[in-house]
C-alpha cells in the first residue's frame, strides 16, 4: 500500500468522533502512568472484553479463527488469521486494528496489550491454560497490524 491508501485506510478504522477523545485519553494516561503500567492496564482491559464477549466453543483453529473474525467484523476491528507453529506455538495475526488510527501510531508501544489481553482471554476460556501466553512479536504502526504469538 502507498501513502494516500493508507491515509484513507486509517481514516476508516477509527471514526473521527472516537479519534479525538481516544487521543486526548493517550495523551493523559502517558502524563501519568509508565509504559509497563499502560500495558498491565490494557490487558486487564482486554481480560474483561474476553469474559464480556466470550467466543463459542471450537473443535480447531479453522472454527477459533472464525469465531475469532465473527467477533470482529461487526465492530470493525480487522480481520484475524491464525497459524500453527512449528515450536508449539500459534501465530495470532490480526490486520487492519483501530489501536494506531485511534490512539496515534506511537502508542503502539502499550495499546496492543488489549488484544493480548483479549486472546490471553479466549485461550484460557477454551482450556489453554495459564502457563501459555500471549505475547506481542510485531506491530506495523502503517497498517495497524499486529503479530503476536501464543506459546510457553
Amino acid at each position: 500500500m502507498q501513502g494516500a491508501e493508507l491515509e484513507y485506510l486509517h481514516g476508516r478504522l477509527c471514526t473521527p468522533q472516537w479519534r479525538g477523545f481516544l487521543r486526548a485519553q493517550a495523551e493523559e494516561f502517558r502524563a501519568h502512568l509508565s509504559t509497563a503500567e499502560l500495558r498491565g492496564l490494557m490487558h486487564r482491559i482486554g481480560g474483561r472484553y474476553a469474559a464480556l464477549y466470550p467466543l463459542p466453543p471450537c473443535a480447531s483453529i479453522a472454527e477459533l479463527r472464525d469465531a475469532m473474525n465473527a467477533a470482529w467484523a461487526p465492530l470493525d476491528w480487522g480481520l484475524v488469521a491464525l497459524a500453527e507453529q512449528d515450536d508449539a506455538a500459534l501465530l495470532i495475526e490480526h490486520f487492519c486494528t483501530p489501536l494506531a488510527a485511534g490512539f496515534g501510531a506511537g502508542e503502539l508501544e502499550w495499546t496492543p496489550a488489549f488484544l493480548e489481553g483479549v486472546y490471553q482471554g479466549w485461550m484460557s476460556a477454551a482450556g489453554a491454560g495459564d502457563t501459555l501466553q500471549v505475547r506481542l512479536q510485531h506491530a506495523d504502526p502503517e497498517t495497524g497490524s499486529l503479530r503476536f504469538v501464543f506459546s510457553k
